[in-house]
């Protein structure tokens, strides 16, 4: 690949100035700067150097340039050497400028393989033909390419051969070596579709400035155009990063910015226009991001009317009661536990939170948090689906989580909590917190046990979020004393302090002591004292403060407990944010090699997805193939016109042709030689000859109509027309296969020579595929006829053709031509004929 193509991969424009126009390599480089930042040095190594002396004097070694020479493999012998060590005292000038030179190599690989091939070469080398490698002539690369190049060649003849193809077929073996890759000693070859080898690259940088040492930064591989990186670039002069590709001021310092001309009285007044122009746009926009937004809200989507909610028979006699947000009920008819107020609105099932003697008057603060919370959306967090604010019946509806609350699945013994099952709760949770931490609520507020839900596939879900201003307008009752058991002391201390994102944080710990130990929070506490008392030593802020005891045996991972402890730290301040518990808990369950459940199940859905699609590509492969192996069959027993038109299904008319070429021939003596011979032997010589035969004529622009014992019949002009060179071409074919019979041998009579006779005609003739089964692409008409008594009138090893044919072969006076005279032909009288004798 080009070294052009490389820079093109990050969009890098790069000049290059030929250093042989200029009489040195300081007038060189003094055209290169004018023009570009980047230089590519094209010479020997020797000449690298001076380059990168000369730009050492010129200050050039600063971090706005960077060189670039291209040394394609480590071989003084050929390339010289372009190390900055030569002693000749200016070593350490070369050095210092060598920190801006990188240099691309070929890529050489280091695997086990192509060392020994290497290590065998150069035995080879001495113990077969007694010669050592010249001091830098080292490197074997042009020995591994042959190599592969010979793997390449064997692959194209043994596919070639295995399909029955001719090795003398230069033209088709080659571009059976186009296209593919292979493993060669060098790793994988990839050839392209024109035949090119996209040849890797590696990137040298001096990474020491204190040894000078330089070591691979980068790989470029050709047959993905992908870049690998190996190590940092050293940028010399102290930069951070690469050299601008343009600089401040521009090449000539024509930057605006840069200039001191002051501005014309007509380009202030064209930016002051463009600025009001500018300012009144955005004005504009703002209007009508307004006006969306009123129009957003006064639509109130979020509206349901409350004859729009059924409830199930079972609970239709409680639909009237008082209910609380979370209530437990079982379904008669299927015995399914049902764990809130449940109801059915368009056709799904919802929860139903109620507040029978709310009143509610909409004013723009409650439309906007509606608004806003029927745009909250995610996969760990119930999805309001909106509210009735007909009174009496004024409700809020949110999604069904058939599981029910976290509270509930803990409380039920039935159900196995591995660390797995409980690592996954305790990530639902974080991700839900993370949710609604960064969206326009800001904090949950009540987050408890009883306000996380499970969903059917056991994802944990935050519910009773948001709705601040219509709780208030609902006039919502103060929280039980037990839901304070989640609240932060800084909330039990002042009640009316607002709800911070701090306080989800202890509530989230809380909530991870419940999961750990399956029980209510301060159990062992609350076993012994009141929750009174419970709540008044949270209260109190002691020294260590007073929090729930865990036993160690709870937790299967310290990185568990240690969370906990972090999220219930007495100051607000003093607690993580979610951010931070997010990836505390994820960097968790990389190390116990614990994954969500739903993760963890659509993982083996994805690699069942992988495999099976491999397996339907690999079917359909082969599918490909066969069917391209079958079509490659039917073209070669009928025209592939004529065969795609059977395969679509399409008639095929008959068709005439005003003028073709058609040949015949056949074996003077095969009854003599047949009767001579076995059936097996007369089988194999008429297999060998028509072998030969098919591979001359597919030099030619013929179609093969049939074969019947020794007669070989061909035409030329059918089915597609091609003017009047089909007499050219027959004629072409026939001098060819007079040739090639010069020179068959028959494997059981070596010493007997085949003498074919062969006889053309040209004329009209009319074409048209015959059955249904093993249908059969025939010619009918008096040229048939003719070309037939053309052959049966001939002489062994003469080619006999007609005036018709010769007047057409005239016109290109490319043939030697004998008059025969006039023979008597059966059924058409006297006719004058020729001998095609060869090619002028």
């Amino acid at each position: 690949m080009a070294i052009r193509d490389l820079f093109a991969l990050n969009d890098i424009a790069v000049n290059y100035v030929p250093i042989m126009e200029y009489p040195d390599e300081i007038s060189a480089l003094t055209e290169a700067i004018r023009r570009g930042r980047i230089i590519i040095i094209c010479a020997n190594g020797p000449r690298v150097r001076e380059v990168m002396l000369a730009a050492k004097d010129m200050g050039l070694i600063n971090g706005e340039y960077a060189f670039f020479s291209i040394y394609p493999f480590d071989n003084k012998f050929v390339f010289g050497d372009d190390n900055w060590k030569q002693g000749d005292g200016r070593d350490e000038d070369a050095k210092f400028a060598y920190q801006a030179l990188m240099t691309f190599h070929l890529y050489e690989p280091t695997t086990e393989e192509y060392l020994n091939f290497q290590e065998e070469i150069r035995r080879r080398q001495k113990d077969e033909f007694n010669w050592t490698r010249p001091e830098g002539d080292d490197f074997t690369y042009f020995t591994s390419a042959f190599h592969d190049a010979v793997i390449l060649y064997s692959l194209a003849v043994n596919e070639t051969l295995a399909e029955g193809g001719d090795i003398n077929d230069g033209y088709t073996l080659t571009r059976r070596m186009w296209n593919r890759t292979f493993k060669g000693i060098y790793g994988n070859v990839t050839i392209t579709a024109n035949g090119d080898r996209e040849a890797d690259y590696s990137l040298w940088d001096m990474t020491d400035p204190e040894e000078g040492t330089f070591e691979v930064v980068y790989n470029f591989y050709g047959a993905t155009r992908t870049l690998e990186k190996v190590a940092d670039i050293h940028w010399p002069g102290g930069a951070e990063g690469p050299p601008l590709a343009i600089p401040v001021c521009g090449f000539e310092g024509e930057n605006p910015a840069c200039q001191n001309n002051t501005l014309s009285m007509v380009t202030i007044s064209v930016i002051c226009i463009g600025c009001v122009l500018v300012l009144g746009i955005l004005i504009i926009l703002l209007i009508y991001r307004k006006m969306r937004m009123d129009a957003e809200i006064m639509s109130m989507s979020w509206k349901i009317k409350w004859e729009e909610v059924t409830f199930p028979n079972t609970l239709r006699s409680r639909a009237s009661s008082q209910a609380s947000s979370m209530m437990v009920s079982t379904d008669l008819e299927t015995g399914r536990q049902l764990f809130a107020k449940v109801a059915q609105h368009q056709g799904r099932l919802v929860t139903v939170k109620s507040f029978p003697e709310a009143k509610i008057e909409l004013n723009r603060d409650l439309l906007v948090e509606l608004r806003n919370m029927r745009n909250i959306e995610h996969g760990n967090v119930v999805r309001f689906v909106g509210a009735s604010i007909d009174s009496p019946n004024v409700s809020v509806l949110w999604e069904y989580c058939p599981k029910g609350s976290l509270q509930d699945v803990l409380e039920n013994d039935s159900l196995k909590l591995d660390a797995m099952f409980k690592n996954s709760l305790i990530t639902d949770m974080f991700k839900g917190i993370l949710y609604i931490h960064n969206s326009v609520l800001g904090h949950h507020g009540r987050l408890r046990s009883s306000n996380c839900v499970i969903d059917s596939r056991f994802v944990l879900k935050l519910a009773d979020f948001g709705l601040n201003h219509f709780r208030k307008a609902a006039k919502e009752q103060r929280k039980q004393k037990t839901a304070q058991l989640w609240l932060a002391p800084e909330f039990l201390r002042k009640p009316d302090l607002p709800m911070t994102k701090e306080g989800d944080i202890y509530s989230a710990g809380i909530i991870i002591q419940e999961i750990m130990t399956r029980s209510e929070p301060f159990h062992s506490e609350r076993s012994q004292i009141d929750i009174d008392a419970v709540l008044a030593k949270v209260k109190a802020g002691d020294t260590p403060p007073y929090r729930p005891h865990v036993p160690e045996d709870a937790f299967t991972s310290s990185k568990v407990r240690s969370i906990m402890k972090m999220c219930w730290a007495e100051l607000p301040e003093d607690r993580p944010a979610i951010k931070t518990l997010m990836a505390a808990v994820k960097q968790h369950l990389k190390d116990t090699n614990s994954e969500n459940i739903l993760d963890n199940l659509l993982s083996r859905m994805e690699q069942y997805a992988n495999n099976l699609e491999a397996l339907v590509e690999e079917r359909t492969e082969a599918f490909l193939e066969e069917k391209k192996r079958a079509e490659t069959l039917l073209y070669e027993v009928l025209p592939k016109s004529v065969a795609d038109k059977l395969k679509r299904g399409a008639a095929v008319d008959p068709e005439s042709f005003n003028c073709v070429t058609i040949f015949f021939s056949d074996i003077v003596g095969f009854t003599a030689l047949s009767a001579e011979s076995t059936p097996m032997q007369v089988v194999a010589l008429l297999n060998d000859l028509y072998t030969c035969f098919d591979s001359i004529i597919e030099h030619f622009d013929v179609y093969k109509v049939e074969t019947i014992g020794d007669a070989y019949m061909v035409v030329s002009g059918l089915p597609v027309p091609n003017g009047d060179t089909h007499a050219r071409e027959i004629a072409g074919m026939s001098l060819a296969l007079l040739k090639a019979v010069g020179s068959f041998e028959i494997r059981h009579r070596p010493d007997k020579q085949i003498k074919l006779r062969a006889g053309v005609h040209s004329g009209p003739c009319v074409t048209g595929v015959v059955g249904l089964k093993m249908p059969r692409y025939c010619l009918f008409g008096d040229t048939v006829n003719t070309a037939s008594r053309m052959e049966s009138n001939g002489e062994a090893l003469k080619i006999h053709i007609s005036k018709s044919t010769k007047d057409i072969l005239d016109q290109f006076n490319a043939f030697k031509i004998e008059l025969r005279g006039e023979i008597e032909m059966k059924g058409k009288g006297l006719q004058t004929t020729y001998w095609l004798l060869g090619n002028r």
